[in-house]
């Protein structure tokens, strides 16, 4: 079968779409992979060729004042404009692209975000529309800081969607008209869900208890989903662990921070008091000019399966992805989280005991302190262990994952059960590649 699968956001959201890209891959199907252009390299290193550019650069998304500071945004009308232009930001060339990637699928995949792009084109081209969620996107109580009776509940994610279609509709009609699509007249999360998309949720079930049950199986819950990829500063990493005692982790993804050498100071100082290594994982950041002691190690970017486990805690930002890796590790979490969803995931940290959160830009020396010495404690390191045995396993999130694609391809196209049948028995038995 043909898979058309076009994920946008950073590389958070782009990596576990590049892994179930492989996946089907793997089982004999045929990927078409679109994603943001600052991240073609990265999903083509990962052996996925060739991958296409997909809307605008994320990273400078990323970057821009709506994200990082829109509570800043005082004048209304001015936040509205900036926040409108932010989520359809290369609306248009999204629908072109993906229209001609996804031509002769039998299922197109999308994202979080963006979703709506990727439904137009599945409706103008009569293909069912799969997309892969990183948090609980649909109406549930589960995220929300307090417990409202469920007819609230409704309500208020009702409520959200409409403004959020509302401030999307422009961007949106136009797409579907160039499609010769009639202009929508519903919110566009009630439409996908009408036409029955298929919805998978893209984390760990441990995180919200009973979730897939209220769900009543509509969106089916299978772990998180990642590539377990070498680094090139992995083996040196290692032998640097092995010198001495576990490190305590540091990294920010592709999140920027304000002022990045003197949060890098403010981490190092920490752990020296505290009689711990430092590990501080760059990324985006500029640290190159950070020396590398016995007691700190500065790398662009480490293989969370291998090195996480190897670590005392793991310092991050609190993104889904590295959520699900620094749980499965069994290490205690500190989540310094920046926006977007990890307020979320950092009071699922601190829900489980795993670990505590706070906000990146209200972190002091005082507080970093303080929350190493939480993560470190016994109990905690504890917790941490139990957790890490009731995760899934990412071998069977993408496993899971990709029997929930293939079988909805399948039905689309009846045809092509027998061969998909067919491959799984003969793939069965053979290692992940």
């Amino acid at each position: 079968m043909k898979f058309a699968i076009a994920v946008h956001g950073t590389r958070g959201d782009v990596e576990p779409a590049a892994a179930l890209a492989l996946e089907l891959q793997r089982r004999g199907h045929q990927v078409s992979i679109a994603v943001p252009p600052n991240l073609v390299g990265f999903v083509e290193s990962a052996g996925l060729f060739p991958a296409i550019g997909y809307g605008p650069d994320s990273q400078k998304q990323v970057e821009s004042e709506v994200f990082r500071e829109w509570w800043k945004l005082r004048n209304p009308i001015a936040a509205l404009r900036q926040a409108r232009a932010y989520v359809v930001e290369g609306w248009a060339g999204m629908g072109e692209t993906l229209a001609e990637v996804a031509a002769g699928a039998q299922l197109i995949v999308s994202g979080t975000t963006y979703q709506e792009v990727a439904a137009n084109v599945a409706e103008a081209q009569g293909v069912p529309l799969a997309a892969l969620h990183y948090f609980p996107f649909r109406a549930n109580a589960h995220i929300l800081p307090v417990r409202l009776p469920e007819p609230l509940v409704g309500g208020l994610w009702a409520g959200a969607e409409w403004a959020h279609w509302r401030l999307l509709k422009p961007a949106d009609d136009a797409q579907r008209r160039s499609l010769g699509l009639p202009a929508s007249r519903t919110r566009a999360v009630r439409r996908m869900i009408e036409q029955g998309t298929l919805e998978i949720q893209a984390y760990d079930p441990l995180f919200f208890p009973g979730l897939a049950e209220a769900w009543r199986g509509k969106r089916p819950v299978v772990g998180g989903l990642g590539l377990d990829r070498p680094t090139p500063a992995d083996a040196s990493v290692r032998a640097w662990i092995d010198a001495g005692p576990p490190p305590i982790h540091f990294g920010f993804g592709s999140m920027m921070i304000g002022n990045a050498r003197a949060t890098c100071a403010m981490m190092i100082a920490a752990c020296r008091d505290l009689g711990e290594r430092a590990l501080i994982v760059s990324g985006r950041l500029a640290l190159d000019d950070v020396a590398s002691t016995h007691e700190v190690m500065v790398v662009p970017a480490v293989n969370h399966a291998d090195i996480f486990p190897r670590c005392k805690a793991i310092v991050h930002h609190g993104g889904a992805g590295t959520v699900m890796a620094s749980v499965r590790s069994g290490k205690p979490t500190l989540v310094l989280w920046v926006g977007a969803d990890q307020p979320v995931w950092a009071a699922q940290v601190r829900r489980l005991g795993v670990g505590t959160s706070r906000r990146l830009s209200a972190t002091t020396p005082a507080t970093l302190r303080a929350d190493l010495q939480t993560v470190l404690a016994p109990a905690c390191a504890a917790k941490a262990r139990d957790a890490a045995l009731r995760m899934t396993p990412l071998r069977d999130s993408l496993s899971a994952a990709a029997d929930l694609l293939e079988d909805r391809a399948a039905r689309h196209a009846p045809g092509l059960t027998a061969s998909r049948d067919d491959a799984r028995r003969t793939m069965g038995g053979q290692a992940c590649g």
